[in-house]
């Protein structure tokens, strides 16, 4: 039966890259706001790597640093697998989505609760050479 299911379900690096040369890394889990993290995520969509870790390493942000991982991560894979080089690399796609939330509870007046929401999110970044990046 898993091998059935497996059969149906196009793998993740196709549904992302297609037949591109290219790279993708995915940090999941990550104990952070999603809309903290796209804040962090939009300011180096669509830049070169190289760049766009120089921007992670000074940005102030908390969120900046599991980013700068994932896009390290994203070129290491690429110059790992694809064998190409950071330098021409340039960041096509980077998406934050909504992770696990975990439910605690703050003890408010007359006995009762108020919800308290620690949300997560999974990091999503891909990869591909410049020259592509007309096509």
């Amino acid at each position: 039966m898993s091998k059935k299911t497996t059969a149906e379900r196009p793998s993740r690096r196709y549904a992302l890259l297609g037949d591109r040369a290219g790279s993708y890394a995915i940090a999941r889990h990550v104990r952070m706001s999603p809309t903290k993290v796209r804040r962090v995520v939009d300011l180096v969509r669509g830049m070169d790597v190289t760049d766009a870790l120089d921007v992670l390493k000074f940005a102030p942000q908390a969120a900046s640093e599991p980013v700068y991982k994932v896009v390290a991560s994203a070129t290491a894979n690429a110059a790992e697998v694809e064998g190409l080089r950071a330098e021409e690399l340039f960041i096509s796609q980077a998406f934050v989505d909504e992770g696990m939330t975990l439910r605690r509870i703050r003890a408010r007046a007359k006995g009762s609760a108020s919800r308290i929401l620690k949300r997560g999110s999974h990091i999503t970044v891909v990869v591909e050479p410049k020259d592509q990046k007309g096509a």
